[in-house]
């Protein structure tokens, strides 16, 4: 067997293409989804060197088109749950003593599949399953899990090559990262194609064997990551993907004894339940389970007295209404003072008067649907409370319609209540609402941002007065795990700026740092004396003279 101390390629940041008019790229992304749209997929669940067809067929359609039918996932129950986890537990002594530069080859290529031939594909089908317009899928199905796999494989190898000083002549210590002992249990979410990604390729990358079980909503872009997996060279077994309701599946990964680790993105309740259940059940396996979540988030901006306007309402626009506000980093409740309301209210609706809404093939169209009927109604009950109370006023927006695709008007609320309903509760679609406070009331306002959400997830300040960002970079250290001075809350980059929340917003493993991938494994520590004492006496033992 070949022995080396390997170097892997320095990953960059994957560049984002523009798709302007006339482009390449575009033109192959527009033929992408005709092609996609023109016929209908039949997605069977990946358990091990199984393709499970059980002819439950559930259909899967656009979000902004939802009479259309792009192909049906076939859906399973407790036993296929039971099979997954059989399947990573048969795989994973093959996985785990597989030299790591050997994993870090498979995840490289996946990386360049994604990056090259399979990239208008993912797109494509982010754009048709998640209903993104190309940048938002550009971004995130394309680049960031680009990064994900690059940027992990090179903290993976930071990983393993850290190792413990020498302690003295005749002794050698060493230190291990051995993988979780037992399966992991990826539960993803429905908005990033990438954290789909991520979730199980992380600790499969440290050598853990995986069973995935993604949103129902973001199935048909999971099959195409599934088909890049196989392609790179991921074994049978390593990751198992299935497609079974949460409870079903959470009854029986919960109760497994090799259950080793949970990687999660998606509600702050559905978390909170799994963290009380494992609780519960914590005498039923073999180890503590590592749980890694990133939850729910009510972001802020906050604006100083001294901040631009323009710049203010750019970051609102973009940080609230882009993916229709359906990223866990999206601007919700916002914070402005009195003194540069009136501007930044009118540059916020002149921008607003300008979005087009409709489906994604349309590259014009700004805003797209919302993820499905669910989802529709709730935002829209926000909504309507809004209309019917006293204490808000609906300045932008406020209408939507079902009756084609999920199509929300991106709605700005003005409430005189800094506690109103839609400042404190997470709505996660296209609803921004503002505050005006007292321009000569700042530190207040602090106060008001720190205290009137559970979340601590992403937050802004607006200032271009230095000590102003500086003490509310300080008054919100906790209320924020990603914060952004004179930027909006969101656009995270793998590799610089690792993204996570605490308080009710998760545990802030950070996805897209070294912090993340050291969860996935269990380091052991070696020493080893190369001459054996042949005595037990010390000599403090001797006899005094």
């Amino acid at each position: 067997m070949l022995k080396g101390f390997f170097k892997v390629p320095e990953p960059i940041n994957e560049p984002v293409l523009n798709y302007a008019p006339g482009s390449p790229e575009r033109e192959k992304l527009q033929a992408t989804l005709k092609e996609l749209r023109g016929k209908e997929v039949d997605v069977p669940m990946y358990i091990g060197s199984d393709e499970v067809r059980t002819g439950n067929k559930v259909p899967m359609s656009p979000p902004h088109d939802h009479q259309h039918i792009l192909g049906y996932f076939h859906e399973g129950d407790k036993s296929h749950v039971e099979q997954a986890i059989n399947a990573a537990l048969g795989a994973k002594e093959a996985w785990e003593m597989l030299e790591w530069e050997q994993r870090a080859a498979i995840f490289l290529k996946a990386a360049d599949l994604l990056a090259g031939p399979y990239r208008a594909k993912i797109n494509a089908a982010t754009m048709l399953g998640q209903s993104k317009n190309a940048y938002q899928a550009e971004i995130d199905a394309a680049c960031e899990i680009v990064d994900f796999l690059r940027f992990n494989v090179k903290y993976m190898t930071e990983i393993y090559s850290q190792q413990p000083p020498i302690s003295g002549n005749g002794v050698w210590n060493r230190l291990e990262q051995r993988p979780l002992e037992g399966f992991i249990f990826a539960l993803t979410p429905f908005n990033f194609t990438a954290i789909a990604g991520n979730l199980p390729t992380a600790p499969a990358m440290m050598g853990n064997t995986v069973v995935w079980k993604p949103a129902y909503t973001q199935i048909y872009s999971a099959q195409v990551l599934m088909e890049v997996f196989r392609e790179a060279g991921v074994p049978d077994g390593v990751i198992n993907l299935v497609f079974v309701d949460g409870p079903s599946a959470g009854e029986v990964v919960f109760n497994h004894p090799d259950f080793a680790g949970i990687h999660f993105t998606g509600s702050t309740g559905v978390f909170q339940t799994i963290w009380k259940t494992i609780g519960t059940n914590i005498h039923k396996y073999k180890s503590y389970p590592r749980i890694v979540g990133e939850t729910g988030g009510k972001d802020f901006v906050i604006a100083h007295k001294s901040a631009h306007a323009k710049q203010v309402a750019t970051g609102l626009s973009r940080g609230a209404f882009e993916f229709q506000g359906q990223k866990c980093s999206a601007a919700s409740r916002a914070y402005i003072p009195s003194n540069i309301w009136d501007d930044v209210r009118e540059f916020l609706l002149e921008d607003l008067k300008t979005f087009k809404m409709g489906g994604t093939e349309d590259f014009s169209n700004f805003i797209n649907a919302v993820i499905d009927e669910k989802a529709f109604d709730k935002i829209s009950s926000y909504i309507t409370e809004a209309k019917n109370s006293d204490m808000a006023e609906i300045i932008a927006g406020g209408n939507f319609d079902k009756s084609k695709g999920y199509f929300i008007e991106p709605t700005v609320i003005l409430t005189k209540d800094p506690m109103f309903k839609t400042m404190e509760e997470e709505i996660f679609g296209p609803v921004l609402t503002i505050y005006v406070y007292n321009a000569e009331h700042f530190e207040e306002a602090l106060e008001l941002v720190d205290k009137t959400s559970p979340y601590a997830l992403t937050g802004a300040i607006f200032s271009q007065d230095r000590y102003a960002a500086a003490l509310a970079t300080k008054r919100l250290r906790n209320a924020a795990g990603n914060f952004y001075i004179n930027d909006k809350p969101t656009g995270a980059v793998v590799g610089q700026q690792p993204f996570g929340g605490s308080r009710a917003s998760g545990t802030n493993d950070k996805a897209g740092a070294m912090i993340n991938m050291l969860r996935w494994v269990s380091p052991r520590t070696i020493k080893e004396t190369f001459i054996s004492p042949t005595d037990y006496r010390y000599p403090f033992l001797g006899e005094d003279k």
